[in-house]
């Protein structure tokens, strides 16, 4: 059964090839493009004059939603992942306060600008050129407001490559990345799609919007993934190595000489006995606390960051996965808040 949204997609597509005139279809595609930016601008700019007449903060985290799913590989659950996200990060079983003392309660440490339409917009026909253009501009309209920086919500984990690059632009250089994987996602273009989940990175080094990518957690990668490791000089940390490196990678120092630090986490990170909710299982990953300890530890200026990949359709009944996205947000929220 057809979903709605692939329906759509294939009316336009059908649209774009009959005798509705070309330019029709393109002014439809731009007002729907423009509209879509303008709800992450104006909400952007709420949350940013809201912090900024509380006062008193240099950075202030705020969730952009980019519900993204169907360049994954496997499964496009991740998809419908951000509402979910939210839900857990709110949950009434837990209270606002993170492990370091930040209450998230205080809109200084956290804002929300929603979800940016993507299903929206792909139903109007647009390519992933243009799709991706789209989510990076919706990051640069929340870092125009001052203090905000931002936390994005996957989706699966193709949204790294806009989101990096905007950040990396928009600060007119490139940022350290730190990136929490079960995989490296540096193919060439994997399976032939160059905005394959299993591509983004490679995207990022050829675009010159890292000085540094450390990759943590890595415990499925074949010889390509190394290939393009040497050939981009990415700094690789498999599992099978993890108690010799747990202390270099416990006390980390990012980010200087550069305009920040990245960091981006997908959830598959994780062992699949802390966190069952993802499209790839592989055994042997990182203990959530081994992931605090990383992201506790950080030394650096955290500029933006993203949690991606968590399936809601491959989660438990409870969303046992979804909570464990949340706090990972929570956490983040709090280190990049200041």
């Amino acid at each position: 059964m057809k979903s709605a949204g692939s329906m759509g997609i294939n009316y336009m597509q059908k649209l774009l090839t009959s005798n509705v005139p070309k330019e029709v279809v393109k002014k439809g595609q731009d007002r729907v493009v423009e509209a879509s930016l303008t709800l992450i601008r104006e909400r952007a700019k709420l949350k940013g004059e809201l912090v900024r007449g509380l006062g008193g903060a240099v950075a202030s985290t705020s969730l952009l939603g980019i519900p993204l799913g169907h360049n994954s590989s496997f499964l496009q659950g991740p998809a419908f992942a951000p509402p979910l996200i939210r839900e857990a990060i709110w949950c009434g079983s837990t209270n606002s306060t993170t492990e370091e003392g930040k209450i998230l309660d205080d809109q200084r440490v956290l804002t929300d600008v929603g979800d940016l339409p993507v299903q929206e917009l792909r139903d109007t026909g647009i390519d992933d050129d243009r799709l991706m253009s789209t989510v990076s501009e919706s990051v640069k309209l929340v870092m125009d407001e001052n203090p905000l920086r931002p936390l994005v919500l996957g989706g699966d984990h193709s949204i790294s490559y806009p989101v990096v690059r905007a950040v990396s632009e928009k600060l007119g250089g490139p940022v350290d990345i730190l990136h929490l994987d079960a995989h490296p996602d540096i193919y060439d273009a994997f399976e032939g799609n160059k905005y394959s989940h299993a591509s983004s990175f490679a995207r990022i080094m050829e675009g010159g919007y890292a000085r540094r990518l450390l990759q943590v957690g890595i415990r499925s990668i074949n010889l390509e993934g190394r290939e393009q490791g040497k050939r981009f000089g990415v700094e690789q940390y498999e599992m099978r190595t993890f108690s010799r490196d747990r202390q270099f990678l416990e006390n980390l120092k990012l980010g200087e000489g550069v305009k920040g630090v990245y960091i981006s986490v997908d959830v598959d990170c994780l062992d699949p006995a802390f966190a069952p909710g993802v499209s790839h299982f592989e055994s042997g990953g990182l203990s959530f606390r081994d992931v605090l300890n990383i992201l506790h530890n950080l030394q650096g200026d955290i500029v933006g960051a993203d949690v991606v990949e968590y399936n809601p359709q491959r989660d438990t009944a409870d969303g046992m996965t979804a909570m464990v996205a949340a706090k990972l947000v929570r956490e983040l929220a709090a280190k990049m808040s200041k």
